[in-house]
């Protein structure tokens, strides 16, 4: 065995002998996954739909049940035949009339619905009047009633919308 390594190369090996790395290919623009106006145009869409959408669902017809409240109101002072068989009130009732206003209130006290008192009709003194509101709501427990500003009557719901109203005053 001999412990001679071989002599070195004279020469370092040739440029063209060691490959070169690949060259990189040019650099390609990226591609475009929608045109900007395509884009647009699909962004507009879909939030008309979306304003669409909700202002459809907003608008959906929440109304509450309603009832017509139908009863009699009866002044049995002050009243005064007119003209046939209608009448009124006189004297510190005058604000009684064909006309007045009806309030009906809900459970909480709030104004439920509004209206007025109808034809009236005259009897041995007495001065009945047909009450007509229409739009109360349904669903109260009671309803308070107030004729003119001459207080309230309370009646149970149940009462109320089976036309169960019989007022008086005097």
């Amino acid at each position: 065995m001999t412990t001679e390594m071989p002599p070195p190369p004279a020469e370092p090996p040739a440029a063209a002998a060691i490959p070169s790395p690949p060259a990189e290919p040019p650099a390609a623009a990226p591609k475009k996954l929608f045109n900007p106006l395509l884009a647009g145009l699909l962004g507009l869409v879909v939030g008309a739909g979306i304003v669409g959408g909700a202002w459809a669902y907003t608008s959906r017809d929440t109304a509450p049940e309603t009832f017509t409240l139908i009863g009699t109101f009866t002044l049995t002072e002050g009243a005064v035949r007119t003209e046939g068989e209608s009448c009124r009130g006189n004297g510190g009732y005058d604000d009684i009339a064909q006309g007045t206003s009806v309030t009906v209130y809900d459970a909480a006290g709030g104004v439920a619905a509004t209206g007025s008192l109808g034809v009236s009709q005259y009897s041995v003194g007495a001065c009945a009047f047909v009450v007509t509101v229409d739009d109360v709501p349904k669903g109260e427990k009671f309803y308070q009633v107030e004729v003119s500003h001459r207080g309230k009557v309370q009646l149970s719901g149940k009462e109320a919308e089976g036309g169960k109203l019989a007022a008086s005053l005097g």
